[in-house]
């Protein structure tokens, strides 16, 4: 079939990094039922290095409309790792974005739809889902935002 999660990520051009490892005493999914709770994702480039910095002060809001399209593709490879394919995800139920953001910066949204507009274009209308994007002081190690997620998938 064509019109599949991974199809339309191959279209896109794009491919999975290797997924992330966790950074604590925590794992980055944990099933139950149909749904899968995702922790936050950061940021990596294609050459492994963070995307690091406050939007506002040290990016803009395209580079970090670009920083959440990448922490996007973090937990796209997070949900390929936990259910073996993308095609296992029947929806993107909710999204969080947290951007580290100065108190100036008022394009949280902008910088969110990132991720959202990734998800969309990978799944389709499953791929829209409830949001909330929100401004924080800080985040661990200045990086510069975290996407976390919600999936429903197949039975």
């Amino acid at each position: 079939m064509h019109d599949t999660p991974t199809h339309r990520l191959t279209a896109l051009g794009l491919t999975l990094p290797p997924a992330p490892p966790a950074a604590g005493t925590y794992v980055h999914a944990v099933r139950t039922g149909n749904l899968v709770f995702l922790a936050g994702h950061v940021p990596f480039r294609a050459d492994g290095s963070l995307v690091m910095g406050k939007l506002g002060r040290d990016l803009d809001t395209a580079a970090g409309y670009e920083a959440a399209r990448r922490a996007g593709l973090g937990v796209l490879a997070t949900l390929t790792g936990e259910l073996g394919s993308l095609e296992r995800v029947s929806r993107i139920v909710r999204v969080l974005g947290t951007v580290n953001a100065t108190a100036e910066f008022v394009e949280h949204t902008q910088v969110v739809n990132g991720a959202s507009d990734l998800f969309v274009a990978v799944f389709g209308d499953a791929g829209r889902h409830a949001r909330l994007a929100v401004g924080v002081a800080s985040l661990p190690y200045d990086i510069a935002l975290e996407i976390e997620v919600i999936a429903e998938t197949e039975g």
